[in-house]
């Protein structure tokens, strides 16, 4: 739901006004000012960054617009130029609209700049590109503002080179290969002092830069970092331990069916363990 945000001269709070789409026409708008205020007479728009005054009843304004109401008689006044008259909207008796005789086609480039695309004489493919083209001005690259960047405050330190006076990408070391960057230190936020063990060469493994400028290790990183990962080579085959041996399923059932077996075998038979019997075909 789009709107339209309108106040009078003498009020200070802007009302809105809601409608359907991207754009309302000024008739449009003016009606539903009209019908919110309960007035009987006419009104005169215009915007409220530009002062311009609306006077075509067709044209569209775009949804939050920002525009000033004023209230004028039904028989009009001059306008704030002195060289316009506002007279009513309803066309007076034995008189015609004016229209173009012109039969010849708008181009695209007179189409973009056309409020009422409706009842322009071209094509509805040109019409589409030209209403595409309108909703989408607003969004234009060129209408971005980029905020300008001064320089960096004294405390900024580049994260490449570690100098101050510039930023990461303006550092005169980038693209230089021989050129090694600083390692970057991290801060000890959220860990209790009593688990940290200063340090004094920051460029030890785990070292972090504590609140009060010195370099502390956390004690369970330092333990870690003393003994070492043990890595074994790669496709090494694990032996299984003894307790696993113990507590594999089934175990003990086996070796009591193995001892069943030896005491009913026959003296002339040889002994036979179940585990080294052949597997059926």
């Amino acid at each position: 739901m789009s709107c339209v945000h309108y106040k009078f001269a003498s009020t200070l709070n802007y009302a809105i006004v809601t409608f359907d789409g991207r754009h309302i026409s000024l008739r449009d708008l003016k009606t539903q000012i009209l019908g919110r205020e309960k007035l009987k007479c006419q009104v005169q728009i215009s915007s409220a960054q530009t002062a311009e005054e609306y006077t075509d009843d067709n044209a569209l304004i775009p949804k939050n617009t920002s525009v000033l109401v004023r209230r004028i008689p039904i028989g009009g006044v001059k306008s704030t130029s002195q060289t316009d008259v506002i007279r009513r909207t309803e066309p007076a008796m034995g008189t015609s609209k004016v229209t173009d005789d012109s039969s010849a086609p708008m181009s695209l480039a007179q189409l973009t700049k056309t409020a009422n695309l409706a009842e322009a004489n071209a094509s509805e493919e040109d019409k589409i590109k030209a209403m595409m083209w309108q909703s989408g001005r607003a969004y234009d690259p060129i209408n971005y503002m980029k905020k300008t960047l001064g320089p960096p405050p004294p405390s900024y330190t580049c994260f490449h080179c570690g100098r101050p006076g510039h930023y990461i990408k303006n550092c005169p070391t980038n693209g230089d290969k021989h050129f090694e960057s600083r390692p970057r230190i991290k801060k000890s936020t959220g860990i209790p002092r009593s688990f940290m063990m200063e340090v004094t060469d920051p460029t030890m493994k785990g070292a972090k830069l504590t609140s009060t400028g010195t370099y502390a290790i956390p004690t369970i990183e330092a333990k870690a970092y003393a003994i070492g990962k043990k890595e074994k080579p790669p496709f090494f085959p694990e032996e299984p331990s003894s307790s696993s041996k113990r507590n594999r399923p089934g175990a003990g059932i086996l070796s009591q069916f193995a001892k069943g077996n030896e005491k009913w075998r026959h003296p002339d038979l040889p002994s036979v363990h179940p585990s080294s019997r052949p597997p059926p075909e």
